[in-house]
C-alpha cells in the first residue's frame, strides 16, 4: 500500500520510536491516528486508552473503525532486562500483557472492520530478540517470540483475504526505551544501536512493499538466520552476553509504553 493511501492506527505513538514513525508516515502522506495512555501530541488524531484493559481495546477498535483505519501498527511495548532470577511474577505478567496479549486482542477486535476494507495491513513491531535468545532478555524475548509466532500464523490464516500481516524486527534503538543497564550491556557486548529514524524508515518501506517481514541491522539479520538453522550450536557464542548480565535486577518501565 502506498503511504498516501494509508490511514494508520499507531499504538505507542508517544514513545521514541512511535514519534519517529508518526513523523515519517506524515511526511510520506499517510494519515495517522495515535494511541497512548497520555494526552495527544499537537496536531495528531488521538485515541487515549490503556490497551491492557478490555475497555481500552473496545474504545480504540471503535475509534479506528469510525476513522476508517486500513493499517494498524502495533508499536507499543515495555522493556524488561535482567536475569530471570531477579524477575517477579507481576513484572513478567506486565511485559507479556503489553507486548503480546494487547496487540493480539486489538487485532482480533479490529479484524472485522479491516476485512471490510479493499486492502488492509497489520504490522507488528517485534524485535531481533524475538528470534535470537540473548542472556538478560528472557522475559522480553519471550514476549517478542510470541508476537513473531502470532504474526506468522495470522499471516497464513489471512492469506486469502484483503488483510496483509507483517512484522518489523528492529535491533536495539537509541531511545528512552533502553535504560542505563541496557546501554552498559550493549557497550560491554559490542551491540550496535540504531536511530529511531532508521526504524521509522524501515516501517515505511515495509508498508509500501507489503513484504512479510523485515529485520534491521547486521549482524542481527545474519544471526536470525543462523539461529534458526543452528540453534543450540550457537550457545557458546553468547558467553560475553551471559557474563554481562551478572544477575542484574530486572528493569521494566513503570511509566507505560515508551517504544
Amino acid at each position: 500500500m502506498k503511504a498516501n493511501d494509508a490511514r494508520v492506527l499507531l499504538t505507542g505513538a508517544s514513545g521514541g520510536i512511535g514519534q519517529a514513525m508518526a513523523s515519517a508516515l506524515h511526511r510520506a502522506g499517510a494519515a495517522v491516528m495515535g494511541v497512548g495512555r497520555g494526552d495527544a501530541p499537537a496536531g495528531m488524531a488521538w485515541a487515549r486508552a490503556d490497551l491492557t484493559k478490555d475497555e481500552g481495546v473496545a474504545a480504540v477498535s471503535a475509534a479506528a473503525d469510525d476513522w476508517g483505519a486500513n493499517v494498524v501498527v502495533h508499536a507499543a511495548g515495555v522493556p524488561a532486562f535482567g536475569s530471570l532470577q531477579s524477575a517477579n511474577p507481576a513484572q513478567m505478567q506486565a511485559v507479556l500483557q503489553t507486548n503480546l496479549l494487547a496487540p493480539m486482542r486489538l487485532t482480533q477486535a479490529m479484524l472485522p472492520a479491516l476485512l471490510r476494507q479493499p486492502r488492509a495491513q497489520v504490522v507488528f513491531v517485534g524485535s531481533a530478540l524475538g528470534r535470537i535468545g540473548l542472556p538478560g532478555f528472557s522475559v522480553y524475548g519471550a514476549s517478542k517470540a510470541g508476537l513473531h509466532g502470532f504474526a506468522e500464523a495470522l499471516r497464513r490464516e489471512l492469506a486469502e483475504t484483503p488483510v496483509r500481516v507483517q512484522i518489523l524486527a528492529p535491533r536495539s534503538t537509541r531511545t528512552r526505551f533502553n535504560d542505563t543497564e541496557v546501554l552498559n550491556y550493549n557497550r560491554a557486548t559490542g551491540t550496535a544501536m540504531d536511530a529511531p529514524e532508521a526504524v521509522s524508515a524501515a516501517l515505511l518501506a515495509l508498508i509500501e512493499s507489503e513484504a512479510a517481514e523485515r529485520f534491521l541491522g547486521f549482524p542481527e539479520r545474519l544471526a536470525v538466520r543462523l539461529n534458526g538453522v543452528l540453534g543450540a550450536l550457537l550457545d557458546s557464542s553468547f558467553t560475553r552476553h551471559r557474563r554481562s548480565v551478572a544477575l542484574a535486577p530486572l528493569q521494566t518501565a513503570s511509566r507505560g509504553p515508551l517504544r
